[in-house]
């Protein structure tokens, strides 16, 4: 990442503190000297230290909304629309795992009014899980019940991505999403015409650029 501003340092600091230790044991001088900044310019920059994390978590549920919101733009069918949101959920984590940890785990440091907004724009990505899922078992592709487990169960799967995944590693990041693809549509019990469904029976976005384009779009907000 190319930090190219002092605005730009601080929430990186924030970032990085903020997944390593939490929110509450976070020191404001622990923020300055890791953005390289006097405590006086870390105020100028952040207001208040919770201002500093709902900017963070507002920076990666924009990004993981619009990206949604383009990737199925063109999708064709309800399970198309599932594999494409597991496979760019798993690939946000993956690449973005910092800013990952911090919007599944400080939830919780929020006041109301912010947990709120956030909570809002969280439900409305949720909800392109939920129609996905209610209208593949309406057509009979879903022959799973409990979709509301089925959500919660695969969201929670995929957000584990950030724990554990390196791009360094043996499994390159293409391979990754199209697993995770086959492991949803095997707990949802997705079938086609011709038997179970696989990544192979969809069409998946250029995840890559879809990224890319979401991630520049969230910096310049």
């Amino acid at each position: 990442m190319v930090v190219s501003s002092t605005s730009d340092r601080v929430d990186r600091a924030a970032l990085e503190l903020f997944a390593e230790k939490g929110f509450a044991a976070t020191g404001i001088r622990e923020l300055a000297e890791r953005a390289g900044v006097s405590g006086a310019a870390l105020y100028h920059y952040m207001g208040t230290k919770e201002d500093l994390l709902v900017r963070v978590m507002n920076r990666g549920t924009f990004r993981l909304l619009h990206v949604a919101e383009r990737a199925l733009e063109d999708a064709a069918s309800p399970a198309e629309r599932l594999g494409r949101l597991v496979a760019l959920h798993v690939y946000c984590h993956a690449h973005a795992p910092l800013e990952a940890l911090v919007l599944d785990n400080e939830l919780r440091a929020l006041s109301d009014v912010n947990r709120r907004a956030v909570v809002a724009s969280r439900d409305d990505y949720e909800r392109l899980w939920r129609d996905a899922l209610v209208d593949g078992r309406r057509e009979g592709t879903f022959r799973l019940e409990e979709l509301g487990v089925a959500r919660l169960a695969l969201l929670e799967m995929c957000n584990g991505v950030a724990r554990w995944y390196s791009p360094g590693g043996p499994l390159d990041d293409m391979t990754l999403c199209e697993t995770f693809v086959d492991v949803a549509f095997g707990a949802v019990d997705a079938h086609g015409e011709h038997g179970r469904l696989s990544h192979r029976d969809i069409r998946l976005p250029d995840v890559r650029e879809l990224y890319e384009e979401a991630t520049a779009e969230a910096a310049s907000r």
